[in-house]
């Protein structure tokens, strides 16, 4: 059982926390390239972690990530200009660069040097994977950049979108790396969403007892997730969960793999971010065309938001009908928000020692206690796991075979293989 203290623990992420702290020392999702599609644009509004900040790109194309609030008067820099290489507060006219250092102090004399003591925080960004990253953590102990698969492959390879959730990361992340769900709550989709229907995987994912085998990786935990197929064959689903909040989902048939990654906004709200790739090919216009759709994992969004089109306020447009013919199980209809809604309504921090886990529960049990681990080592000084690149370079898998197989029988299927395709049914 998680105990009220460790569930604080694993839910508090703001800083000084100890899983703020560990989260910190990675590279983190940010926002998306296109939200600053050009130098001396608007700027964006991002919070992280509990840390309102603000995004822009100067006038060199510089990117950049400062304190949301001018140091004079505390006035969001929302409202300011990104003008010559800056951004310029519209309430006296202090300007800031891109490293967050006041650059002008117009109430004082040029020479003054109380410009120079003027510096907001700021945090370096890089773009890669069509996403502006950021690293919040000490300089000193700047990791290497991600190399996820999915950021890696070219641009035509990749789908990626964002949206907003109403709860605690961790219900996000939960539900991510909880394969035991799928064959009730999207039993549905399984029959009808076009990465889904008519593929092996579909057809064999509907048994609803699985059994679970797991392995301790670099980055997280490789969840096996076993279905009976028949005396001696099981159908194995393997999916990644990589620290602190990313997982790979296995694809069906010679469709895309998918991966989700829940980042904080603060204790009560996250970033849901989706994706798609193909390794070895780019996606097709049908596959595009049902993601830009906002089919199946990609919610339909409000237009100039991030927030679903389905969400607490509107029940998630539940249909009761579509629930009780079995078209959607839980009434509401698509992937995402068939998640959403669940973890959503759990409250915006799910009171964990209050569970009944069982079996089928048992790579939540393990997450947890990976993340509580790494945040008491980190704090003892070793670093987190999972920030080197070669640990990243990991996929999901699918397939048939042997119900008693050992890990390391298809170990290399989860390797990245450059130019080949996933291993999947």
């Amino acid at each position: 059982m998680t105990t009220a203290e460790q569930n604080h623990t694993l839910t508090r992420t703001g800083p000084g926390t100890p899983m703020g702290t560990l989260f910190r020392r990675y590279w983190i999702p940010a926002l998306m390239g296109s939200e600053l599609p050009e130098p001396d644009g608007p700027p964006v509004r991002v919070q992280l972690l509990s840390e309102k900040l603000l995004a822009f790109r100067d006038s060199d194309g510089k990117l950049a990530l400062i304190d949301e609030f001018c140091a004079h008067r505390r006035v969001s820099l929302w409202f300011g200009r990104v003008e010559q290489s800056g951004i310029r507060c519209p309430y006296h006219g202090w300007k800031y660069d891109a490293s967050g250092q006041c650059t002008e102090l117009p109430s004082e004399p040029d020479d003054s040097p109380l410009r120079l003591q003027v510096k907001l925080k700021a945090y370096p960004c890089v773009e890669r994977g069509g996403i502006v990253w950021t690293y919040m953590g000490p300089p000193e102990q700047q990791p290497p950049l991600p190399e996820y698969e999915w950021a890696m492959v070219p641009d035509a390879h990749r789908y990626i979108s964002k949206r907003i959730q109403e709860s605690n990361y961790l219900q996000g992340m939960e539900g991510g790396i909880d394969s035991s769900h799928v064959s009730w709550l999207h039993s549905g989709e399984l029959k009808t969403d076009k990465l889904h229907v008519g593929t092996d995987g579909a057809r064999h994912i509907a048994n609803q007892r699985p059994s679970f085998e797991l392995q301790k990786t670099a980055a997280g935990l490789a969840i096996s997730a076993k279905r009976e197929v028949d005396a001696a064959q099981s159908y194995w689903r393997v999916t990644q969960w990589l620290m602190p909040w990313y997982t790979i989902i296995p694809p069906y048939g010679e469709n895309a793999i998918r991966g989700h990654a829940w980042v904080p906004i603060d204790d009560e709200n996250c970033t849901t971010w989706n994706w798609a790739h193909h390794p070895a090919r780019p996606l097709t216009a049908d596959e595009v065309d049902a993601m830009a759709k906002e089919e199946g994992a990609f919610a339909q969004l409000i237009p100039g938001s991030f927030r679903s089109v389905a969400n607490k306020d509107n029940d998630y447009l539940i249909d009761r009908a579509a629930q009780k013919s079995g078209r959607y199980f839980s009434g509401v209809k698509g992937i995402a928000m068939q998640d959403a809604s669940l973890q959503e309504s759990m409250g915006p921090i799910v009171e964990r020692e209050l569970e009944f886990l069982v079996a089928t529960d048992v790579a939540i049990v393990r997450a947890r206690r990976r993340l509580l681990d790494a945040a008491a080592a980190l704090a003892a000084g070793e670093p987190p796991p999972g920030i080197e690149p070669a640990a990243q370079h990991v996929r999901s898998a699918s397939f048939v075979g042997p119900t008693k197989l050992s890990f390391e029988a298809f170990e290399s299927a989860l390797q990245v293989r450059a130019g080949a395709g996933p291993t999947s049914i």
